[in-house]
C-alpha cells in the first residue's frame, strides 16, 4: 500500500473497540473545543464520497482525526482534517501526494488529498489493530516478534528511501500492527533536520522499545509530546550515572546477544548506520522460525564506524563484533569436524557417497527412535484457480493452470486497470488459489511475477467453495485473517519468496492474494508466471 503523510495516526483500544487517534500528545479531555468555519460534522460527506462517521480525536498539531466510510467502495477510511486549508495545510497535502507514490505492504495507504480552501483533508487506509506503543504497554515483546516488527519497518523505509524521500516520523506511535498481523508504518512528516540516516537509526529505537518498553530518545520521545507527560508519553530508557542508556540485555533477560548488539549499534552515533535496504535484508535473515535458529551463534553481520577506507556497511569490526565473528568461525569449524567424523564412521564402504541425506521412510526405525525429518522437496500443485473479489467482473479467470506448468514464459495475468494501482479502486484485490493435493509441511513459496513493484500476501484456509462470485467471496472471507509466511522480495524485484512457516502446521490450500499492481502501458497490470512450493 502507499505510504501516508500528514498527521500521524496511531491505534488504541477503548472498551474493546479499536480506534485511531492522532500521533503525538493527545488533546486534553477537558480542553474546550474551538469551532471555526469549516468544522466537520458527523454524517457530512466530503468530496461527494467520504462520509464522516465519528470524531475520534485531535492530534498534537491540531488536526482532527475522523473515522469515515468511502460511500462508493463501502470501505472504512481514516480522514485527517485541518481547517482552514490553503497555506496552513500545504505541507500536509504535499506530503500525502508524495507518499502516495510509494507502494509497499508495510506502509499505510493514502487514498486522497483535497484542499477546499476553508479546510483540507487527507483520506487514508483505516487500520484495525494497535500501535506498537499500545502493544508494548503490557510489557516488552519477545525477541522474535521485535525482530519481525523491525524488519517490517526497515522494509518500509527501504521503499521510501528508494524514491529519495525521507520518512522522518518513525517511532512507536506510527508503527501499527493490524489484527491480521500486518505491520505498517504510517505518516511520513519530514523537515529540514530529517535524513535517511536518521530514519535508519530510528529502527534501532523501535527495536529498543519493543525489547524493553522504553524509548531511548528522551530529548524527543514524540513530536508534540513531552517525556513523562500525557497519555502519549513513553517511558525513558534506563540510564547509568553518566546518562548512557542500558543495553536491552541489561534491562531484561532473554534478549539474544546478536539482537542486543545490532540495536545498540544502530543507536551509537559514532557508528555509521547501514542503508535501509541492507538493514532490512539483515533483519529478514534473522527473522526466522524458532526451529531454524541454527545460525544464532554466528550472530548477524556487523557494520563498523567509517574509518575512511569505505568498509562494507555490515563489515565486522572491533570489540564485541570480533568476538561474534570468532564464534561464527568456531561454529563453522565444529560443523566441519562433525562432517569429518560422520565420514569416518562410514566403515569399510569405499564407494563414494553421492547422496549423504537419508531418504525419507514411512517405517519407524527398529529401535523405536524418532525418524529423521523428511527431506525438503518441491511439492506438486494439483490444482489452481483464480479468486476474484465479488466486486470484480470475473473476466480474468482463465489460464490459472499456467502458474504451475513449469514454463516461466507463460502465466496468468490481470487485465489493465486505470487510475489506481489497487485495481483501479474497484476491488480489494484478486489472487491465485492453489491446492497441494494433501496436507504438507511448507518451508517456502516462491512466486515469479511479470514485473516488479507489486504488493501481495500469502493466506491459507481449509475451505474450498465452488468457483463463483459468491464462492470466491466466501473463500476470501475465510482466508483473509490467516496471513502466513514472511514475504521478502528478492533483488531482481520479480521473485517474491515467502518464508517463516509454522513447522508444526500442515497446509493444503494456499492463496496468493494481490493487493497492488505495478504500472504497465499507462495503467496497472500484473502477470503471475510461476508458483513453486517447497516442503515435505
Amino acid at each position: 500500500m502507499p505510504s501516508s503523510a500528514g498527521p500521524s495516526i496511531d491505534t488504541i483500544t477503548e472498551g474493546g473497540r479499536v480506534t485511531q487517534v492522532g500521533e503525538g500528545q493527545e488533546a486534553e479531555e477537558s480542553a474546550p473545543q474551538v469551532m471555526t468555519f469549516g468544522a466537520p460534522t458527523a454524517g457530512e460527506i466530503l468530496a461527494e464520497r467520504y462520509e464522516l462517521v465519528e470524531h475520534i480525536n485531535n492530534d498534537s498539531a491540531g488536526r482532527l482525526v475522523w473515522r469515515g466510510v468511502d460511500v462508493i467502495l463501502r470501505r472504512p477510511v481514516a480522514v485527517v482534517l485541518r481547517y482552514p486549508g490553503g497555506d496552513s495545510a500545504t505541507e500536509m497535502l504535499q506530503g500525502a501526494v508524495a507518499a502516495s507514490r510509494v507502494i509497499h505492504p508495510n506502509l499505510v495507504g493514502v487514498y486522497d488529498a483535497i484542499d477546499e480552501a476553508d479546510r483540507a483533508y487527507v483520506v487514508r487506509e483505516w487500520v484495525d489493530g494497535q500501535s506498537l506503543r499500545e502493544l508494548a504497554a503490557d510489557g516488552p515483546l519477545d525477541p522474535a516478534r521485535a525482530t519481525t516488527i523491525g524488519n517490517a519497518v526497515a522494509s518500509a523505509l527501504a521503499a521510501v528511501h528508494a524514491t529519495d524521500m525521507v520518512h522522518g516520523n518513525v517511532h512507536p506511535g506510527t508503527v501499527m500492527i493490524s489484527d491480521d498481523g500486518r505491520v505498517v508504518l504510517a505518516d511520513a512528516r519530514t523537515d529540514g533536520d530529517d535524513t535517511q540516516q536518521s530514519d535508519v537509526r530510528a529502527v534501532g529505537g523501535i527495536l529498543y522499545f519493543a525489547l524493553t518498553g522504553h524509548w531511548p530518545h528522551a530529548e524527543a520521545p514524540l513530536r508534540g509530546a513531552t517525556a513523562g507527560h500525557g497519555r502519549a508519553a513513553i517511558p525513558d530508557a534506563v540510564r547509568d550515572a553518566d546518562g548512557r542508556i542500558a543495553a536491552p540485555r541489561q534491562v531484561r533477560a532473554g534478549v539474544p546477544a546478536y539482537l542486543d548488539d545490532l540495536t545498540m549499534d544502530l543507536l551509537d552515533a559514532e557508528i555509521a548506520p547501514p542503508s535501509s535496504d541492507v538493514l532490512a535484508a539483515e533483519l529478514a535473515r534473522l527473522d526466522v522460525p524458532a526451529d531454524e535458529q541454527f545460525l544464532d551463534n554466528s550472530g548477524p553481520l556487523r557494520f563498523a564506524a567509517d574509518t575512511g577506507d569505505e568498509p562494507s556497511p555490515l563489515a565486522a569490526a572491533g570489540g564485541r563484533k570480533v568476538a561474534i565473528g570468532i564464534a561464527g568461525l568456531l561454529a563453522v569449524a565444529l560443523v566441519g569436524l562433525l562432517i569429518g567424523i560422520s565420514a569416518l564412521r562410514g566403515g569399510g564402504d569405499e564407494s563414494p557417497r553421492t547422496n549423504p541425506v537419508a531418504a525419507p521412510s514411512s517405517n519407524p526405525p527398529a529401535d523405536g527412535a524418532t525418524p529423521a525429518a523428511a527431506a525438503v522437496r518441491e511439492l506438486k500443485i494439483s490444482a489452481a484457480r483464480i479468486i476474484d473479489d465479488p466486486k470484480g467482473d470475473r473476466e480474468e479467470l482463465r489460464n490459472a493452470e499456467r502458474v504451475h506448468d513449469g514454463d516461466e514464459d507463460k502465466g496468468w495475468e490481470t487485465q489493465t486497470y486505470v487510475g489506481h494501482a489497487n485495481f483501479g479502486n474497484i476491488k480489494q484485490g484478486m489472487g491465485v488459489w492453489i491446492d497441494l493435493g494433501g496436507e504438507h509441511t511448507v518451508k517456502s513459496v516462491q512466486v515469479l511475477l511479470s514485473a516488479r513493484g507489486a504488493s501481495a500476501r500469502l493466506l491459507t484456509g481449509t475451505s474450498n467453495p465452488p468457483s463463483s462470485s459468491k464462492g470466491d467471496g466466501q473463500l476470501y472471507a475465510a482466508y483473509k485473517g490467516n496471513l502466513i509466511g514472511q514475504p521478502f522480495e528478492e533483488h531482481d524485484g520479480t521473485k517474491m519468496t515467502f518464508n517463516g512457516f509454522d513447522a508444526d502446521t500442515k497446509y493444503r490450500y494456499l492463496l496468493f492474494w494481490i493487493t497492488e499492481l505495478p504500472p504497465s502501458d499507462g495503467g496497472y497490470k500484473l502477470g503471475v508466471q510461476e508458483i513453486t512450493v517447497h516442503g515435505s
